[in-house]
Order: C-alpha cells, then sequence, then structure tokens
C-alpha cells in the first residue's frame, strides 16, 4: 500500500493533533473537578494547621493581652505599652482569633521585672568594653478551655553594644529588637507545637 501526499493528509495531520488537544483539555477538566471534590470532602476535617507555625484548637475564638505592668526598677517610658502592642500584632498577624479586650479564650498577662545595662567585658585599661542591655518580662498565659496549655514563665532577651555609646544613644533601637525576640519567644511557648 503507497500513502500519497496531498490534501487528504493534511486533513488527517490537523484532525490528531485536534483530537490529542480535546484529550488534554479533558484530562485537565476532571483534574480540575477532581481536587475541588477533595477540598469539599476534606472540608469537614477537623484538623488545625498554619503557615506560621501556630498551632491554634478550633474550639479557641477569642484572644485578650493585659497590659503589660512595668515593675523593674528602672522605669523605660512607653516600654510597658510597647510590648502590650507588639504581642497583640502578632497574635492578629500570625493567627485567625478575634481580638477582645475583656477576657478570651487565651489570654496573655504580664509585667516587666527587669529593664537593666551592665558591663559585660573589661578591657586592658580596666574600663567595660562591651555592656549588655536586658529586659526581663514575666508572662501568664491561660487557656480557658484547654488549662494543660497554660503556663507563667519569665522571659529575657539581652542585646550587647560597645561601652564607647552611651545607652541613651542605642537604647530605642536595640529596646526594640529585644522587645520584638521577647514577643516570639511569648508567641512560640503559647502556640507553637500544640
Amino acid at each position: 500500500m503507497v500513502f500519497q501526499n496531498g490534501p487528504c493528509t493534511g486533513k488527517l495531520r490537523n484532525m490528531g493533533l485536534i483530537h490529542k488537544k480535546r484529550i488534554k483539555d479533558i484530562c485537565i477538566r476532571i483534574s480540575v473537578v477532581l481536587i475541588l471534590l477533595a477540598a469539599v470532602l476534606l472540608d469537614g476535617c477537623k484538623v488545625s494547621y498554619s503557615f506560621t507555625g501556630a498551632s491554634i484548637s478550633p474550639a479557641v475564638k477569642t484572644l485578650s493581652v493585659q497590659y503589660f505592668q512595668n515593675r523593674a526598677s528602672l522605669v523605660q517610658v512607653g516600654l510597658s505599652q510597647s510590648i502590650t502592642d507588639a504581642l497583640i500584632d502578632k497574635c492578629r498577624n500570625q493567627t485567625n482569633l478575634r481580638y477582645v479586650t475583656g477576657i478570651g479564650d487565651v489570654s496573655f498577662e504580664g509585667e516587666i521585672t527587669d529593664y537593666k545595662t551592665v558591663p559585660l567585658t573589661v578591657a586592658a585599661d580596666a574600663y567595660a568594653a562591651m555592656n549588655r542591655f536586658t529586659i526581663t518580662v514575666k508572662v501568664k498565659f491561660t487557656n480557658a478551655l484547654e488549662p494543660e496549655l497554660s503556663f507563667e514563665q519569665t522571659f529575657s532577651r539581652y542585646a550587647d553594644y560597645k561601652s564607647s555609646f552611651d545607652l541613651s544613644a542605642v537604647e530605642k533601637e536595640l529596646s526594640d529588637q529585644i522587645v520584638t525576640q521577647l514577643v516570639e519567644d511569648i508567641f512560640n511557648k503559647a502556640f507553637v507545637n500544640w
């Protein structure tokens, strides 16, 4: 049998391409339907997950953060508000919990217990070469729905700075850095690895 080149052969080739394209379109539609079906079926499952690492029981709906009082011997104006606001912001950004001003299903309360700077290393001339700036907070976390997850703990973070700088020159920057680290520690203790 001899095959000819001509108008009929061109139609057959085009029909083969059209047939392959239709099969591909059908496969894509079936895949989309299966994915949507799987999503609908799995929606009823009680699995809690988060891309942030926070794992929160589905029963927990509300969160509260009480004002952190400053009970340190050296009181820095605005530090209480900074810690309180930073913890509220962290929880709002990293969870789907609704913030309430009263007492939530989970709640934080605490106080600043220490705010200090101390010499860290001494240079050859008997003067400090580095100083350590430390902020310490005591936190009480209460989970009203799962009390076994509640805790009371002290968190402390520090930053070192050259003694050639006066604390007032670096205090704001270091304080902001330490508050961020403290809030991260508190958040992780409360919500990660439930």
